[in-house]
């Protein structure tokens, strides 16, 4: 039995790894049918049908698999911003930042660039 969807790339599953599977069903087949004269030449898997609770678990994990690959991609995104936005200050000589400094920098552009919300600024008075 193989799962529809692999965990890695090495694991046989019925979705990526076609040839593999046909290759089996093939041999599976010839096995049996060999007894009673009957040659296989082709066989596939044309159409695979789920259950709607395997169907909606299927999609879940897609939809994760998802938000985890656009979370990665926004997290990226934010550390170039943050990367460049402290060597444009350090280059332009426009603010001296020390380690802790560039700590607060990096955390505060972090939050508002990952954030979920919209910025709300708060100035110390």
């Amino acid at each position: 039995l193989y799962p529809y969807d692999a965990e890695s790339d090495e694991e046989v599953s019925l979705r990526a790894s076609k040839r593999e599977i046909n290759d089996k069903l093939i041999e599976q087949l010839e096995e049996r049918l060999n007894r009673a004269g009957i040659a296989v030449e082709e066989a596939y898997i044309s159409d695979l049908a789920y259950s709607e609770e395997i169907a909606a678990a299927m999609l879940r994990r897609q939809q994760a698999e998802a938000v985890i690959a656009a979370r990665k991609s926004i997290v990226n995104g934010a550390l170039q911003m943050v990367e460049s936005a402290i060597l444009g200050l350090e280059k332009r000589e426009l603010i001296r930042l020390d380690n802790e400094v560039k700590g607060k920098l990096v955390s505060n552009l972090l939050v508002i660039l990952c954030g979920e919300d919209n910025a709300k600024p708060v100035l110390s008075l």
